[in-house]
């Protein structure tokens, strides 16, 4: 394996990050720089946002919703686990998409030791929109582990670009190596409608979605930028060694994982249609507000978040005032002077709009 990769702030029994490490190559821009450029065509994978740093404020509701929500992650947790054994055997390898799909993918790993004593090997990779996915390291993985399934993970759904995306790279792999890969995505949540491995359709909050690389190993969204990545090269990130001391990243998978004891053993799984019914949400919201480009549209409470912590947000609509999932969210919308509307008629519990280019201020 290529000495230059991250290892993260996780122990390295939880996961493999096959990422190469570009810090000192790349600078963060501003969310002003980003918007500007990624609306005026630059992909958004050759640039880095400067990362929210959250207040202590901020920090109280992360905690108060972990301590809230853990037992019901842990239960969560448990019927993904679940259904991917049900469907992949246990001889399956794990494959998160950096860098969401990363702690999900280490409580599915640590709940699959707990539960079956199989230590399966998990690894997080890159995946990007428009480009597909890393398959320098589809290919590590497929030659280290001969034989095996592999797993896709990542933490929640918002329209289902991911999955589309995961879709076509497969394809696409199979195409360049004739080795067929099972696309399916498995997510904590599933708003979108769009996977048929989930653990829940509501659109609630997880709280790794709070934050940014200070909940997720310290490692930088992926980068996909041929400056400084070669042909070879893994995808790239940052490791972000200077915010150890406000690194929770460990904090949270413990604090989950000290619930597995207390998980119903009459795993609960609701299972319905796959529709894509988020996706026609979606369209509906962008007709209604008449915004020329669907993916400045991000719905849920993940990627409203993500809006908020690293885009220019227009507008925020929510489905109802008092919803408890939403109080980060009315707390980054304040410090950053954005309008909240109640729209209802969606299948998430909010979506952020970003602020369309050219658009005055309102």
């Amino acid at each position: 394996m290529n000495e230059n990769i991250l290892s993260g702030s996780y122990p390295l029994e939880d996961v493999t990050f096959l990422l190469k490490n570009i810090n000192g190559l790349i600078e963060e821009q501003n969310n002003d720089y980003r918007e500007n450029a990624i609306q005026s065509g630059v992909h958004y994978s050759e640039m880095l946002p400067i990362e929210y740093h959250p207040s202590s404020e901020y920090m109280d509701i992360f905690h108060e919703t972990l301590a809230q929500s853990k037992k019901k992650l842990a239960q969560l947790t448990a019927v993904l686990s679940e259904e991917i054994i049900k469907k992949r055997g246990d001889k399956l390898v794990l494959v998160s998409l950096a860098r969401a799909g990363t702690p999900i993918g280490i409580l599915i790993k640590r709940y699959i030791k707990y539960k079956y004593h199989i230590d399966v090997p998990h690894y997080s990779i890159s995946i990007v929109r428009d480009i597909g996915i890393d398959e320098n390291a589809l290919n590590y993985i497929l030659k280290t582990h001969p034989n095996s399934q592999l797993q896709f993970i990542d933490g929640w759904t918002g329209k289902g670009v991911i999955q589309q995306t995961l879709i076509e790279a497969c394809n696409k792999f199979y195409a360049d190596y004739n080795i067929k890969l099972n696309p399916d995505l498995a997510v904590l949540s599933d708003p979108a409608y769009c996977t048929d491995t989930y653990a829940t359709r509501e659109d609630f909050l997880i709280p790794s979605a709070c934050l940014n690389s200070t909940v997720s190993g310290l490692i930088s969204r992926t980068v996909y930028n041929k400056k400084f990545i070669g042909k070879e090269d893994f995808h790239g990130a940052k490791y972000y060694s200077e915010w150890e001391t406000s690194d929770v990243s460990n904090n949270f998978i413990d604090t989950v994982t000290g619930e597995f004891e207390g998980v119903d053993k009459a795993y609960y799984s609701e299972k319905d249609t796959t529709n894509n019914k988020g996706l026609k949400d979606v369209k509906n919201i962008q007709k209604i507000y008449e915004i020329d480009n669907i993916n400045l549209i991000k719905p849920g409470v993940g990627e409203t978040t993500r809006v908020l912590l690293r885009r220019i947000p227009w507008r925020i609509l929510v489905d109802s005032l008092d919803n408890p999932n939403l109080r980060h969210i009315y707390r980054l919308a304040a410090d950053r002077k954005v309008k909240v509307e109640i729209f209802k008629d969606m299948s998430y519990s909010c979506c952020g709009i970003i602020k369309p280019k050219g658009l005055g201020d309102i």
